[in-house]
């Protein structure tokens, strides 16, 4: 299973050329994996967040659907997930809490892989990040 961070949605819809062909070249290189492809609602929330925060309302809707595109499946968020996402900052430096929302659902679904531009990602030597 690979997760997908919101990065990679949001700069496939973006409006600067070369983040666009960065997020291309990854989600070519998820395909290739022949995995299902994940995410969670925790995603769907910042694509809210962002885009209304930096008065883009209407890319918010083709972020929304770029992601559905290339997903298989949604995950929910549990309280189980956001306590665990507690720890996880806690105990790791520099993690922000939607990274740690995103760790939580990768730990507790037993997902070793996460699509992603954040190299905060790397701190955690277990995961493999294809960016």
């Amino acid at each position: 299973m690979i997760y997908v961070d919101v990065n990679v949605p949001m700069y496939l819809v973006g409006e600067d050329e070369r983040w666009r062909e960065e997020a291309l070249l990854v989600m070519h290189r998820v395909s290739k994996r022949d995995e299902l492809v994940v995410t969670s609602a925790e995603t769907f929330q910042e694509i809210l967040h962002r885009y209304r925060a930096v008065h883009r309302e209407e890319a918010l809707q083709l972020a929304w659907d770029q992601t559905l595109a290339i997903v298989d499946e949604v995950l929910p968020i549990t309280y189980d997930d956001v306590d665990r996402a507690k720890g996880v900052q806690l105990s790791r430096r520099g993690i922000t809490a939607r990274d740690a929302l995103h760790l939580a659902v990768m730990e507790r679904h037993g997902i070793m892989t996460i699509a992603s531009f954040d190299n905060v990602f790397d701190v955690v030597p277990e995961l493999e990040r294809i960016a």
